[in-house]
C-alpha cells in the first residue's frame, strides 16, 4: 500500500504532485580497510545482505534507514520520496514513551505533553459526529487515560506566530529598499511548500520566506522554554507531541533548527497525524464519542482553564486576513472590519487589496495548491508580481484538506470537507492580541514583543539546499 505521506499532494482529482527526480536511496556502507581486497555483496532469499570478503568470511550488512533528516538534506524531490522510513515519527514511537514511563523509577519519567491542532481537531468532529469543543475536551480525556500529563491547545500558540507576522510584515514593507528584507512576504507555515522553496529556487526564494515559526514551533517553544521551567525541568524531561492535519508536519520538526544541541532534544519530539490518533483510538478499543470529557491544560496561570478556540480568515490559520487588516491599520490608518477575497483563475488563487485615494496600496493573496504556487514563483522570478504578501499552502483548499487528515470511502471528499470546514469555523473566534495570557507571556516570558529574546524563540531562518541532481521532473 503507498505511503500516506504528503498524500494529499497526490490524491487530489487536480493530480497536483511534484514526484521525485530520483530514486530515494541511502547507499549501505561496506567495510574497505586497506589490504581488505575487493569485496562482495551476497543477498539471502530473505532479503538479507551480507559482505564477502576475499579469504571467504561472511558479514551481515544493516539495512540502511532513511531518517526524516536525510530527506531534508536531499535535493531529491520537494516534500519526501514515498520510501521514507519514519522511525522516530509515528505513534508507536508515542506508546514506547507512555510505556516507558509506567515502567520507570519515581521521578524517572518524562513529562509527556501533547498539542493539538484545531484542523485535527475539526476532522475527529467530524468523524464521531461531535462538536469540536466536546471533541476538545474528550480527547483529552483519552490522551490522560493512556498516560499523558498535559494536553494544549495549538489556537493558544498560533496567536504568537500571526502576532510576529504581522510586526514582520509592516518592518519589511517600510524597509522595502533592502534587499535582504525582499517583497512579497510568502508565509513559511506549511512544511511542504517550504521544503519545495528550499530545494527547487534556493537563494532566490528564501529571502522571501517569513522568519516568522509555525504554530507547532511556536508551541515547541512554549512547551520546551516556558513550560519547562515552570515545571522545573529541562528541556530533555519533556516530551512533546503535536497531533497535525499534514505528515509534512514531521519534516518540520525534524528540521535542525529546531534542535537544542545543549539539552540534546527537540522542540517537537513526536508528530503524529488525525488519522494516527484515530489509530491509537481504535487499538484501545476506545470511542471518543463514549468518553467523558475533561477539560484542556492552560500554558498560563491567569488562565483557568482552556477553551478551544480559533482564528478568522479560513483553515489554514488566517494569514493573510490578520495580516492585511492590521498592515491597513498599521501602515496607512484604515480600518478594514471584513476583507473581501477576489477569486482569480480558481477557489484555490484569490487576492484582497486595499485602496487609498483611487491607488492600491496593499496588494496580498493566497495561493493554495502546487499549480497556483508554480505560477506565483513564475510572476516572482519575471519580476511581474504585484503582490506584497502571499499565504502559501500546498494542499489545494488548505490545512484543512491535509495528508494526515481523516478519510470516509462512504462519503464523498468534497462532502466530507465541507462538513469539516463548517465545524472549524463554529468555534468561537479571537484577535491574537486578545487572547488571554498573550500579552502576559509576551512581558512575563519574552520581555516584551520585539525583543532579543522574541526573535530567538519565535522566529527561525531557511536555507538553500544544493541541488545533487538534475532537477525535478514535474507532472501536471
Amino acid at each position: 500500500m503507498a505511503s500516506p505521506f504528503s498524500g494529499a499532494l497526490q490524491l487530489t482529482d487536480l493530480d497536483d504532485f511534484i514526484g521525485p527526480s530520483q530514486d530515494c536511496i541511502k547507499p549501505m556502507k561496506v567495510d574497505k580497510r586497506s589490504g581488505s581486497g575487493v569485496a562482495k555483496i551476497h543477498i539471502e532469499d530473505d532479503g538479507s545482505y551480507f559482505q564477502v570478503t576475499p579469504d571467504g568470511g561472511t558479514r551481515k550488512l544493516e539495512k540502511a534507514k532513511i531518517s526524516l533528516d536525510d530527506c531534508l538534506a536531499c535535493s531529491g524531490c520537494v516534500t519526501s520520496a514515498e520510501t521514507v522510513l519514519i522511525t522516530q515519527q509515528s505513534h508507536e514511537e508515542l506508546r514506547k514513551v507512555l510505556d516507558a514511563n509506567k515502567m520507570a523509577a519515581p521521578g524517572q519519567q518524562r513529562l509527556v505533553v501533547v498539542s493539538v491542532s484545531p484542523q485535527s481537531r475539526a476532522s475527529l468532529a467530524a468523524h464521531f459526529e461531535l462538536n469540536p469543543a466536546d471533541t476538545a475536551r474528550k480527547l483529552t480525556a483519552f490522551f490522560k487515560k493512556i498516560g499523558v500529563h498535559r494536553v494544549f491547545d495549538t489556537s493558544f500558540s498560533r496567536n504568537f506566530s500571526l502576532l510576529e507576522s504581522q510586526r514582520e510584515f509592516v518592518q519589511r514593507f517600510r524597509g522595502q529598499a533592502d534587499s535582504a528584507q525582499a517583497l512579497p512576504v510568502l508565509t513559511s507555515v506549511c512544511p511542504g511548500w517550504v521544503c519545495y522553496a528550499e530545494k527547487t529556487h534556493g537563494s532566490f526564494l528564501v529571502p522571501h520566506l517569513s522568519s516568522a515559526r509555525s504554530p507547532q514551533q511556536v508551541m515547541g517553544s512554549l512547551v520546551k522554554d516556558f513550560f519547562a521551567q515552570q515545571q522545573h525541568l529541562t528541556p530533555d524531561r519533556i516530551y512533546h507531541v503535536t497531533v497535525m492535519p499534514c505528515y509534512d508536519k514531521k519534516l518540520e520538526a525534524s528540521r535542525p533548527d529546531f534542535f537544542s544541541q545543549e539539552y540534546q532534544t527537540r522542540d517537537v519530539d513526536c508528530v503524529i497525524t488525525t488519522g494516527e490518533v484515530l489509530k491509537l483510538l481504535e487499538e484501545e478499543g476506545v470511542s471518543l464519542s463514549d468518553l467523558e470529557p475533561a477539560p484542556l491544560d492552560s500554558l498560563c496561570s491567569s488562565v483557568s482553564a482552556q477553551e478551544p478556540s480559533s482564528h478568522r480568515g479560513g483553515g489554514s490559520g488566517g494569514y493573510l486576513e490578520h495580516v492585511f487588516q492590521h498592515a491597513a491599520r498599521e501602515l496607512f490608518g484604515i480600518h478594514v472590519d471584513k476583507v473581501t477575497y477576489r477569486p482569480l483563475r480558481n477557489k484555490d488563487f484569490q487576492e484582497v487589496t486595499l485602496e487609498k485615494e483611487g491607488r492600491v496600496v496593499l496588494h496580498f493573496a493566497a495561493a493554495y495548491g502546487f499549480r497556483n504556487i508554480q505560477n506565483l514563483v513564475q510572476k516572482i522570478k519575471r519580476g511581474r508580481c504585484p503582490y506584497h504578501y502571499v499565504e502559501v499552502m500546498a494542499c489545494p483548499t488548505g490545512c484543512l484538506n491535509g495528508g494526515g487528515q481523516l478519510k470516509d470511502p462512504s462519503t464523498p471528499r468534497k462532502e466530507l470537507l465541507q462538513r469539516v470546514e463548517t465545524l472549524y469555523s463554529s468555534v468561537r473566534t479571537q484577535a491574537p492580541e486578545d487572547a488571554p495570557g498573550v500579552r502576559e507571556l509576551y512581558r512575563a516570558w519574552l520581555q516584551g514583543e520585539g525583543s532579543e529574546r522574541a526573535g530567538r524563540l519565535l522566529h527561525t531562518s531557511y536555507h538553500a539546499v544544493e541541488k545533487a541532481s538534475s532537477g525535478l521532473g514535474i507532472r501536471w
